[in-house]
């Protein structure tokens, strides 16, 4: 049964944005550098499962937030299926932390034109969204 997940990119409003390194304990695809997401828990808005899983994975809270798209996302390896629900948030980038170690190695800013490698696999679609979305 497919589940849903509210993906965000976080961004400070200069043109960056905060990607995480996966570390060992991530779910999948360590090592690689990705935003962050968590799943909608029951009776959660989208907004609020957003500003609670900012504060989780980056000690910061949600300045400005807008609903950029939405992807069908089914995966072979590892077999898994959702509905992200994919948001821009602004953040300020002296309030934010890694909150998540057992899951996250670093955090670190970057330019659309200048990100690292190598990306989580769902990472390219979703920064496409954010680039489209001219926030």
């Amino acid at each position: 049964m497919p589940r849903v997940s509210c993906v965000f990119v976080c961004h400070d409003g200069q043109g960056r944005v905060l990607l995480a390194r996966r570390g060992a304990g991530a779910r999948d695809e360590p090592g690689s550098w990705d935003s962050g997401a968590g799943a909608l828990e029951f009776g959660e808005t989208f907004e609020a499962a957003v500003a609670r899983e900012v504060r989780e994975e980056y000690s910061a809270d949600v300045l400005e937030l807008h609903q950029i798209g939405v992807r069908n996302v089914v995966r072979r390896d590892p077999p898994s299926h959702w509905v992200a629900v994919v948001f821009a948030v602004r953040v300020d980038p002296a309030a934010v932390e890694l909150g998540e170690p057992h899951k996250l190695d670093e955090l670190a800013w970057f330019t659309l034109d200048a990100l690292p490698h190598p990306l989580h696999s769902q990472l390219p679609a979703t920064l496409e969204l954010f680039g489209a979305s001219a926030v």
